[in-house]
């Protein structure tokens, strides 16, 4: 299947709280990293579409969960997108020893992210 689904993340605004939830619901395995803006919370579901967790940045906004698609291309597919009507609300950017990531606005409003991973 071309772009798939490759990782869900949970901006919330209480990390703890959504920890405890997530982990006794599913019994998801969570693992903390630090990062320069915070702690990430990588999860690990077993089998399917993994995530992480964060602190919400974004003030006054509630908690959300956003998808990312799988990309050969970031900037192409960035660039595509803004061109279809989309609307770039985080352009191309790097995470370290990862890949990079956009996070872009469907002309509709729906929110997603792009992933294309560092090659190993």
């Amino acid at each position: 299947m071309p772009n798939p689904f490759v990782h869900a993340e949970l901006a919330t605004t209480h990390v703890p709280k959504a920890k405890a939830f997530y982990s006794k619901l599913f019994k998801w395995k969570l693992k903390d990293l630090p990062m320069p803006t915070g702690t990430y919370t990588m999860i690990d579901v077993g089998e399917g579409t993994g995530g992480g967790m964060m602190k919400q940045m974004i003030p006054r906004a509630g908690s959300a969960w956003m998808p990312y698609m799988l990309v050969k291309d970031i900037d192409a597919s960035t660039k595509k997108a803004k061109k279809l009507g989309a609307k770039i609300c985080k352009g191309v950017t790097e995470v370290e020893g990862m890949g990079w990531l956009s996070i872009i606005v469907d002309p509709t409003g729906a929110m997603f992210g792009l992933w294309e991973p560092k090659e190993e």
